[in-house]
């Protein structure tokens, strides 16, 4: 058999990164204000009412001898005790919860921070057990200017800080079978096989016999993003294949 929880005190909070020292929650249906809980079962929204001695948060549920009372954040907090049980399912449903108010978890806050936390260690490890083939890869891909022109230990450093502030990103990238041909655009740039004209909005071809417009980068895009898009694609396929056969060449020259 299932045992009920017992009733424990709660602690909410406002999600405004300043909080006011005091503030009204709406806590009874109106015209003017609505506050209507959405109801899975029936297919029905039902106005939700606060009385403090009523059983139910919900008004259809609630005889005519209510008595609402205010529902007031202080400081950016609310303290509801374990017997007033009412109040708390009334802020468990209200529309408000996750948007203008939370509750508190200290468990589901650790948890969460945990969990963070072990994914930047796992980032940093993965980060500093790179070799220099892909530390240079992950560089051009992820870091901003020119990084072939860093030292070794320049590049450490910067991919070590670089997973640390943007872990998820740092692992995601590190899987991203496609890594070798983004490394590749960048390095059609670099190596000017391929250049940007118009303000970066178009990107061209630079070749010897070819100087046509490859494509548009749409607004607010990364060209390096679009053009990776655009190489493994069906149309763009053999495009790669020649770019990187002329970079592979032109590389070999310089060596």
């Amino acid at each position: 058999m299932k045992k009920s929880k017992k009733p424990v005190a709660k602690q909410y909070k406002l999600k405004r990164e300043v909080a006011p020292l005091c503030f009204m929650l709406n806590s009874h249906h109106n015209k003017r204000s609505p506050l209507l809980y959405f109801d899975e079962e029936t297919g029905e929204n039902r106005a939700l009412r606060y009385a403090r001695n009523q059983k139910s948060p919900f008004e259809d549920e609630q005889d005519g001898n209510a008595i609402m009372e205010p529902v007031i954040f202080e400081d950016g907090f609310l303290n509801v005790e374990r017997n007033n049980q009412v109040l708390q399912k009334f802020l468990d449903i209200h529309p408000g919860n996750g948007m203008i108010f939370e509750e508190i978890n200290e468990a589901k806050d650790a948890a969460e921070e945990l969990e963070i936390e072990e994914l930047v260690l796992d980032a940093q490890i993965l980060a500093r057990e790179l070799d220099i083939k892909m530390l240079s890869t992950l560089g051009r891909v992820l870091l901003a200017g020119d990084t072939d022109k860093l030292s070794t230990a320049e590049l450490k450093r910067d991919m070590l800080v670089y997973s640390r502030n943007y872990p998820a990103e740092f692992i995601d990238a590190l899987n991203d079978p496609a890594l070798e041909v983004q490394d590749n655009v960048v390095k059609f740039f670099r190596e000017n096989l391929l250049i940007l004209k118009n303000k970066n909005r178009d990107v061209y071809f630079n070749l010897t016999k070819n100087k046509k417009k490859l494509l548009t980068v749409p607004y607010g895009e990364d060209y390096y993003d679009i053009v990776a898009s655009y190489v493994q694609t069906d149309e763009g396929l053999e495009t790669y294949k020649l770019l990187t056969k002329m970079l592979k060449s032109k590389l070999k020259s310089v060596d």
